[in-house]
C-alpha cells in the first residue's frame, strides 16, 4: 500500500513538472511572437511605407525603440525557456 502511494506521488510530481514545462514553453513562444510583431510593426512597417520624409532622426529613434523592445522580449523568452525542469 505504501509503495502504491509513493508511486502515485512520484507520477503526480512528474505530471506537475511536465505541465509547468508546457506552460513555460507557451509563455516563451508568446513572448517570441510578440517580439516578432514589434519588428514588423516598428521596423518593417515604416520602411515599407516608402515615405522619404519619414526618414528623419525621430523615425530612427522610434525604430531603435521598437528594436530594443523586441530584443528585450526575445531575451525574456530565452530566460523563460532556461527555467525548464528535468
Amino acid at each position: 500500500m505504501i509503495e502504491e502511494d509513493a508511486g502515485f506521488l512520484e507520477r503526480e510530481e512528474r505530471r506537475r513538472i511536465l505541465v509547468g514545462n508546457e506552460k513555460r514553453k507557451l509563455l516563451a513562444g508568446a513572448l517570441d511572437r510578440l517580439s516578432t510583431a514589434f519588428i514588423v510593426v516598428g521596423v518593417i512597417g515604416p520602411i515599407l511605407s516608402l515615405d522619404p520624409s519619414a526618414a528623419d532622426m525621430n523615425a530612427l529613434v522610434t525604430i531603435a525603440g521598437w528594436i530594443s523592445g523586441a530584443t528585450i522580449l526575445h531575451l525574456m523568452a530565452q530566460r523563460t525557456i532556461g527555467g525548464l525542469k528535468i
